[in-house]
């Protein structure tokens, strides 16, 4: 086996699917943790960086943005349903946002920016003509290529293709193969696999295979809710997706008839990945004060599921300097969505020994993640 892939995750279909499209040999582990952050996902893709961001951060994000498109392009090409809608976004407020939208309008000009599409101000009650929950008083931007993605339906169509294409896929948890030198493979049902390199891309249970090798990653779960609202009659499907800046909120709407709320940022809840009543009461309080027409709305259901996040906000990615044959590919928080598909295409370059393509400094796994750390 040339490479083994550790997570079952976006980011891990994603790097097995680039690997065996190439020819790789490639092995899929996937375990049976519940909660992971791929599947609960609210299907935000905002991809472009920021002019705060640092240099790699910014990098790395434009890189996403063209990245991302083209490869669910390319799965529907090859016959698969990638849940990937170009829908259009707003950020409202009730205001107006003037300062966002010049930000927008000015980053929409730049190079590596053009994806955004048409930016454009939205006055006040233009937001609810787009989105009929949104109150007549909030005005906003407008931002034409914002997507939503399905998390589940994206996986699934990236682990699909990349079987096609020679992937082999094994059901449970990895422990690493570790000889006091370097990563030789995986030990998973107590069948041991050796490998030239290892991408460890299990989100929050990362830190638990790396654990194998001496290795302390600094990766953190933050429990994220999310409710879900059924509105039997209205079509949902052409509304975009809508951040309540007041709130730093989103709503996203999916079809038929579906809209998602939240969602929470919980990092005290640790591996519980329980809906709880505390989370959805924030929520729906949330909710009904930025739509109060979502008041006569179904609650359909709830989700949750752990983000893996960071001390610093930054992702981890690179090879373990202390675990040669190894390589980490985690901690991208709520960005999981919108940056996922290309932190796994990067793991998947590393695996082959190759150049990322982008400046990886700034992710070091390895890293001091604390305030103040390197």
């Amino acid at each position: 086996m040339d490479v083994i892939v550790v997570g079952g995750g976006i980011v891990g279909t994603s790097a097995a699917f680039h690997l065996a499209r190439r020819g790789v040999s490639t092995a899929l582990v996937d375990s049976s943790h519940t909660g992971g952050a791929t599947g609960a996902g609210m299907g935000v893709v905002f991809p472009w960086p920021l002019p705060w961001e640092e240099p790699p951060v910014q990098d790395f994000k434009a890189a996403a943005a063209a990245h991302l498109p083209s490869l669910m392009a390319e799965l529907d090409e090859d016959g698969q349903a990638t849940g990937y809608e170009v829908c259009g976004g707003m950020s409202v407020d009730r205001e107006g946002d003037d300062a966002g939208h010049e930000l927008m309008e000015t980053l929409s000009r730049l190079p590596g920016f053009e994806g955004m599409g048409r930016v454009e101000r939205l006055g006040q009650g233009r937001p609810r003509e787009l989105f009929p929950l949104v109150p007549e008083e909030y005005g906003g931007v407008y931002i034409e290529e914002m997507a939503r993605l399905n998390g589940s339906m994206a996986r699934a169509a990236l682990l699909e293709a990349a079987l096609e294409r020679g992937l082999r896929r094994f059901p449970g948890d990895a422990r690493l193969l570790w000889d006091g030198r370097r990563v030789r493979g995986v030990r998973v049902g107590g069948q041991d696999m050796e490998a030239s390199s290892v991408i460890v891309a299990a989100g929050v249970w990362s830190a638990q295979v790396l654990a194998g090798a001496g290795v302390a990653l600094p990766v953190l779960p933050v429990r994220g809710q999310a409710t879900h609202f059924a509105l039997p009659g209205t079509d949902t499907r052409p509304w975009p997706v809508v951040r309540f800046g007041e709130r730093d909120r989103y709503a996203v709407a999916f079809g038929p008839n579906r809209v998602v709320f939240g969602a929470t940022e919980e990092p005290e809840a640790g591996f519980d990945c329980r809906v709880t009543a505390s989370g959805q009461a924030r929520n729906l309080t949330a909710a009904l004060e930025a739509m109060p027409g979502l008041g006569e709305a179904t609650v359909a259901g709830a989700s949750a599921g752990l983000r893996p996040g960071t001390g610093d906000g930054r992702q981890l990615l690179g090879e373990v300097e202390s675990a040669p044959g190894a390589v980490v590919a985690t901690g991208l928080g709520s960005q999981g969505l919108t940056l996922g598909a290309f932190q796994g295409l990067v793991a998947s370059r590393l695996a082959l020994g190759e150049d990322p393509g982008v400046d990886l400094s700034a992710f070091r796994p390895d890293r001091d993640t604390r305030a103040g750390g390197g």
